[in-house]
């Protein structure tokens, strides 16, 4: 018991930098004493007192505004940032190290018994807002950004914007083949000659127009590696096919023009 509390105050420490002392901690943060109150209210939903846990549960949405269902499975060092207007459902599960922040719905769309709500495998952040609803999984270390409404399972590692929930980035890109594989250098190269730096957004904050120019500029760089590879190969077929390199992209082609028909 001591040593899952312990775990859950240095997961407060670990994800929230405002935490200063564990005993502020200990009270001042409704999502911890939200989560005691559940790991009561669940044992004795298991122990068949159903409505005592009910009761205890709702105790708790009283005190700290989150509304955790004693149905539900939670794992290890959960943790709930502000919490306000937090719902889990009965049948949700919880994995380890999951974050979830203030707004979350782990939902149902179903009146019909059994598995109504969502598993939240390890690891797994929500961001503030968000509405997470069926009996689907979403994978091991998988975001969900704010207000996204998520309707259907998410990959492992995936990253989901919007509404419908739509993925913008995984863990591990799909490519073609190990030949169309992008030097980092290059593409940055690349995008600076284009003047490209995808609105300042960060691979944590991935935007879909920004990944799809990503895309084109990786396709490009992969073309013209494989043209300069066939030049080479028929270079060593006929000595006398002189191989040339694709030309430079040059600064003048990127430079803004004036379009004469625009207002001054």
């Amino acid at each position: 018991m001591f040593t899952r509390l312990r775990e859950d105050i240095a997961s407060v420490f670990a994800r929230d930098p405002a935490a200063r002392t564990t005993f502020e901690v200990l009270t001042t943060y409704p999502g911890l004493h939200a989560l005691l109150i559940h790991r009561v209210s669940h044992w004795l939903w298991q122990q068949g007192w159903k409505w005592f846990a009910r009761w205890l549960s709702t105790l708790a949405r009283w005190l700290t505004g989150i509304e955790i269902h004693p149905g539900a499975k939670i794992g290890r060092r959960f943790f709930i940032d502000h919490g306000m207007g937090v719902v889990i459902g009965e049948t949700a599960e919880i994995g380890d190290d999951v974050t979830l922040y203030h707004g979350v719905t782990l939902g149902g769309t179903s009146w019909n018994k059994g598995k109504r709500h969502p598993t939240l495998e390890n690891g797994v952040i929500v961001g503030a807002g968000a509405k997470i609803l069926g009996p689907f999984t979403v994978g091991q270390g998988a975001k969900v950004g704010s207000n996204a409404v998520v309707t259907r399972e998410v990959p492992a590692g995936a990253t989901i914007v919007g509404i419908p929930g739509r993925i913008v980035k995984r863990a591990e890109p799909d490519m073609p083949s190990e030949d169309l594989s992008v030097d980092p250098d290059k593409r940055k190269s690349m995008q600076e000659k284009f003047g490209f730096d995808a609105y300042g957004i960060s691979e944590e904050m991935p935007d879909p127009v920004a990944r799809s120019i990503h895309a084109m500029l990786d396709h490009m760089h992969a073309v013209d590696e494989r043209l300069n590879s066939m030049c080479h190969a028929l270079h060593r077929l006929d000595k006398n096919y002189a191989v040339k390199e694709v030309p430079a992209l040059k600064d003048e082609d990127f430079r803004e023009t004036v379009d004469p028909c625009s207002s001054t």
